[in-house]
């Protein structure tokens, strides 16, 4: 009989499923619009109670040991860029180590659009 100490063991993880814990802990974020840029995709996805992606806006290089994301998003008009960045960094490293192990050693984020509340509500009465 093996003894349990003789088994060898590897838990690795698809980049996508961190994409996935990424994006979702990023868009709990106060102030982020959507990753990726895709905020007419959410605002119908909020509508018609539809499943955006989470994995939207994210590229991920995953090691062993460690984690490195760039992400892409919308923010809101009037919105501090700095903390939001600080806000996003700060989840998703806690969620990434609580759920993975993985240590956060690197994020990239591109604020690639900005919207004003008047443009999110015009494009949710359009839709």
């Amino acid at each position: 009989m093996a003894d349990n100490n003789e088994i060898k063991t590897k838990l690795t993880f698809d980049e996508d499923v961190i994409r996935k814990i990424a994006g979702i802990t990023a868009q709990r974020v106060e102030g982020l619009i959507s990753l990726n840029g895709n905020a007419f995709n959410e605002l119908a996805n909020t509508v018609t109670g539809g499943d955006d992606d989470p994995k939207k806006g994210i590229t991920a290089d995953v090691g062993e040991k460690q984690v490195s994301l760039k992400m892409n998003a919308t923010i809101e008009y009037g919105t501090n860029a700095n903390q939001v960045f600080r806000e996003v960094t700060r989840r998703v490293k806690q969620a990434l180590t609580e759920m993975t192990g993985l240590e956060l050693v690197q994020l990239e984020l591109n604020i690639d659009d900005i919207k004003t509340k008047k443009e999110l509500q015009t494009k949710k009465n359009d839709e």
